[in-house]
């Protein structure tokens, strides 16, 4: 059982700047690929990046040029870097990791807020 535990939603003004992290319970090079997704209310849950295990990266155009996937595979971490905040940012952030027997892993969600 792989689990993944999210950290550093929270509260920043318009423009500002946050760093998710999702820490998973195994090395993360065993996984075929790993993502960040959003879920804003009464929406649906949408790819936010991805990133597979040789380093491609995948971004939603609305957040292309402002986030950031990243990994530190020494600390079994992936980070999504958020720059330049805007409202429609708010959303409840979940992290997810596939492996190479097409099974899907979610983190628990972490709250995305940015004031206007």
């Amino acid at each position: 059982q792989v689990q993944l535990v999210e950290s550093g939603g929270g509260l920043v003004q318009a423009g500002g700047s946050l760093r998710l992290s999702c820490a998973a319970s195994r090395m993360i090079f065993s996984f075929k690929s790993m993502g960040w997704y959003r879920q804003a209310p009464g929406k649906q849950r949408e790819l936010v990046a991805d990133m597979t295990t040789g380093g491609s990266t995948n971004y939603a155009a609305s957040v292309k040029g402002r986030f950031t996937i990243s990994r530190d595979n020494a600390k079994n971490t992936v980070y999504l870097q958020m720059n330049s905040l805007k409202p429609e940012d708010i959303a409840v952030y979940y992290c997810s990791f596939a492996d190479w027997t097409y099974n899907n892993y979610w983190g628990q969600g972490t709250q995305v807020t940015v004031s206007s």
